[in-house]
């Protein structure tokens, strides 16, 4: 069989073609029989041309029986469709090719699962056959996007005098956080690299190498558990820059998601964008990645209801808790089945239970009424200024639950009740972070960002004395209530660096053989430094309007972080184990 060679991609020809004898290749991506004539609509990634095969061609019969998904070639003479058969919504749609010759390049079995725009298959068998999901238009789309961003994104920095610099994909391991992907060494054995989590003290030592502006679109590895948001592998726009501080990095990533916005999907971002500080995004929102789309802020009524004998407000404000709620204006109204469904919601969150309160006929009712009183019931329904109308939700709990509770059940009510509004990006800045925040189970202070996270400079001496009140010089990018980006100035003094891993409870020794490296780098004359990283998978689904990142990831892991296509991870040969010194133990 000869070579076919396109004259044109399948998405290339128009009215002005009229007559030309053209050369096309792709997929046989439908086949239709009407009256006689075969109709297939011949697709590759650049579009959809149709071709008509006539009952006096020599191939008719070849084209008759084509399966669906073959790849063919098709020589033939581009012609005008009859009126009324045009089709706008294709960039073809004004022309098809009159078929003179069809040759079969390769057929196709019959297919697992069909390529169409909205797929109603299983995501397992899409995954299973990802090279068959990917041909889809939807997913065709989003993998451009993402190639779109990326040359966008290296544009952008390289027009900004920054370097793209690979840093290392085999390193020491310094788990601190998420569990490292090991990596046995063969030629070291009993000791192993990690994949890097993230390229954080590379691009310090890039600093402290005097680059001054470096940036990198690179992938990282976390061994965690999964979410719809999450992968093992995953891939970040990493950003570093010395002599700055937290503006002069706030500054260059508005601009490059001003200009990534508009010429990879035209949409246009208005900056400054705003800024909202943790505690207030916390007490508000209850998220520390805010949704600003939507209104149903909290409302703290600690105070309204603190003379209260009912026993939860009482009990819950004696404790230190905190008494808050929404007010959801667009609900007529609450069934007990509904508010069952609720508080089974919040429970996931720990809170106990949920408090409603709504108006009917001009009288407010709750089913706590007879315990808080009517009067008190209708001074909450006033603290919100609300209508004859909707519903007032209140939870009652320590104060952290309360919030992150709350915040979660903002988004469900604003999600059921399609209150958010679509095709919009709103993004905000979360400033003013503690610097740590105190894990219950290992009973220890851990760094909420990262541990090279600088201290506000006002903050210094508390390290050691008062960690819990230290604030970090941080800032997380949240995009339509997703973080898509966080970062941070950097401890640049080495003395400095070692009281903030004092303070995470790190001993000299521990100091020594985790971070060595980078303390001893920082004593040869470190610039002030600081810098960011962007999910860019998080980042690139929202922009396609997808729920998860695995549709925006040509092969993404389950949520159990295997591979359904080619299996991975597999058992291997027991004289690789052997090679690298290693047993692998017997699972019960």
């Amino acid at each position: 069989m000869t070579e076919w060679k396109r004259s044109h991609k399948c998405g290339d020809l128009n009215k002005e073609d009229k007559g030309s004898n053209v050369v096309l290749v792709g997929w046989a991506a439908r086949v239709r029989d009407h009256g006689g004539v075969v109709f297939i609509s011949l697709r590759d990634r650049w579009g959809v041309t149709q071709v008509v095969v006539n009952p006096d061609n020599k191939d008719y019969n070849t084209a008759k029986s084509l399966h669906m998904e073959s790849v063919i070639g098709v020589k033939g003479r581009v012609a005008l469709r009859p009126e009324g058969q045009i089709n706008k919504n294709m960039k073809t749609g004004e022309i098809e090719v009159i078929a003179d010759e069809i040759v079969v390049l390769n057929p196709a079995d019959p297919l697992p699962l069909m390529i169409a725009e909205e797929s109603d298959a299983s995501e397992e068998l899409r995954l299973t056959y990802r090279y068959l999901d990917l041909r889809r238009p939807q997913m065709q789309k989003n993998i451009i996007l993402r190639h779109k961003a990326a040359q966008i994104v290296r544009r952008f920095f390289d027009d900004n005098e920054f370097l793209e610099i690979e840093t290392p994909y085999l390193m020491k391991s310094t788990p601190e956080g998420a569990r490292d992907y090991l990596v046995p060494s063969r030629n070291h054995p009993g000791k192993f690299y990690a994949l890097p989590q993230s390229p954080q003290t590379y691009k310090q030592i890039l600093m402290i190498a005097s680059f001054d502006r470096y940036f990198q679109i690179v992938r990282c590895f976390r061994d965690e558990d999964l979410r719809a948001d999450r992968q093992p592998e995953f891939t970040q726009i990493d950003v570093e820059m010395s002599f700055i501080d937290e503006n002069d990095i706030i500054d260059v990533v508005e601009r490059l998601m001003q200009r990534l916005f508009k010429e990879a999907i035209n949409k246009d971002l208005k900056i400054p964008f705003p800024r909202i500080d943790y505690n207030t995004a916390m007490e508000q929102y209850g998220s520390d990645a805010p949704d600003i789309r939507f209104d149903l802020k909290l409302d703290d009524l600690s105070d309204l209801v603190r003379g209260s004998d009912f026993g939860i407000f009482k009990s819950t404000i004696e404790a230190g808790g905190a008494v808050k709620g929404i007010y959801v204006p667009e609900m007529e109204g609450i069934s007990r089945k509904n508010t069952d469904e609720i508080t089974e919601f919040v429970s996931k969150y720990g809170a106990k239970g949920v408090i409603t309160i709504q108006k009917r006929e001009g009288e407010i009712v709750s089913p706590v009424k007879k315990y808080v009183g009517q009067e008190l019931l209708q001074q909450i329904w006033n603290s919100f200024e609300a209508k004859e109308s909707g519903v007032v939700f209140i939870i009652a709990a320590g104060k952290q639950v309360c919030n992150v509770s709350l915040g979660a059940l903002r988004k469900k009510i604003a999600k059921d009740l399609d209150l958010i509004p679509q095709n919009e990006f709103a993004l905000t800045w979360v400033v003013d972070f503690p610097l740590f925040e105190y894990d219950e189970d290992e009973g220890r202070f851990v760094a909420m960002h990262h541990p090279f996270t600088s201290p506000k400079l006002e903050d210094i001496d508390k390290l050691g004395s008062e960690p819990e009140k230290v604030m970090a010089r941080a800032y997380d990018l949240v995009l339509n209530g997703t973080e898509i980006a966080g970062g941070s100035i950097r401890n640049y003094r080495s003395d400095v660096q070692e009281k903030l891993f004092e303070a995470l409870g790190m001993d000299e020794e521990t100091i020594k053989y985790k971070f060595g490296f980078l303390v001893e780098a920082l004593k040869y004359g470190a610039p002030p430094h600081g810098g960011i990283a962007f999910g860019f998978d998080r980042l690139i689904a929202i922009m396609a309007g997808e729920d998860s990142i695995r549709n925006v990831i040509p092969f993404p892991k389950t949520t159990s972080a295997y591979s359904l296509m080619d299996g991975a991870p597999s058992e291997v040969d027991e004289n690789q184990l052997k090679e690298l010194g290693i047993m692998a133990a017997k699972q019960e």
